[in-house]
């Protein structure tokens, strides 16, 4: 008697329920809500139509030699956006791919004074200013602000892993003899590194320079950059 009873007062509380929250739901449906909610909100990314980024730290200083035999370093780039990258010019793999997503963000910034790029290879023994600068005219680099630059080895493998945490190392098992991250590395006005949120709201910390997508958001956030 007392299951039956139970069971009654089971199957009134679903009755109940139905009747409360089935409608809320397929209107939701039609109105195509389903998915809206306050977690939403939270996990959206930063876009451009944001008008601040996240502030990751002080990007590490630097001092090395540009393709014009140039001293340029992180004071150089004072009062500019400009995006970093390691690379080398002899790289078989995914340099290639690199040097044509810089080359793209080159383009819709080109003329714009306060905009700058840098580029630091990891292979500085073969990567002299001489071959960097033959290197940037093959590449056809247009913009005066878009720095090769070379050095100490044990320098710039320190700046890569410890200063911008971007790995580069010496692997003579890999094509090219050099492993190192394919990401990009975006520096605002005052020598801050700053990124956007993932689809979960966590810092993307660096772009990937290798994919569309990565290049669609950094030109994003350089936008938002020349604004501040």
């Amino acid at each position: 008697m007392l299951k039956n009873k139970s069971y009654i007062g089971i199957s009134f509380i679903i009755l109940i329920f139905g009747i409360y929250a089935v409608p809320k739901i397929v209107e939701r449906i039609k109105s195509d809500k389903v998915v809206q909610g306050d977690r939403l909100d939270r996990v959206n990314p930063i876009t451009a139509n944001e008008d601040q980024l996240i502030k990751i730290g002080p990007a590490p200083k630097f001092e090395l030699i540009n393709q014009n035999n140039e001293k340029i370093t992180n004071d150089s780039y004072k009062g500019k956006v400009y995006v970093l990258e390691f690379f080398f010019s002899t790289c078989p793999t995914i340099c290639p791919k690199m040097n044509q997503s810089m080359l793209l963000i080159e383009k819709k910034f080109f003329g714009n004074p306060n905009f700058g790029i840098v580029s630091i290879t990891i292979d500085p023994e073969h990567d002299t200013p001489e071959v960097l600068k033959e290197h940037a005219e093959f590449l056809g680099v247009k913009s005066s602000n878009w720095n090769f630059l070379t050095g100490d080895k044990a320098y710039i493998f320190n700046l890569a892993n410890k200063g911008f945490n971007l790995y580069a190392g010496e692997n003579k098992k890999v094509a090219g003899g050099f492993e190192h991250s394919g990401l990009f590395a975006l520096i605002d006005k005052n020598g801050n590194i700053r990124c956007r949120n993932d689809d979960f709201g966590n810092p993307i910390l660096y772009y990937d320079g290798l994919d569309k997508k990565g290049v669609r958001n950094i030109q994003q956030d350089i936008n938002i950059l020349l604004k501040e």
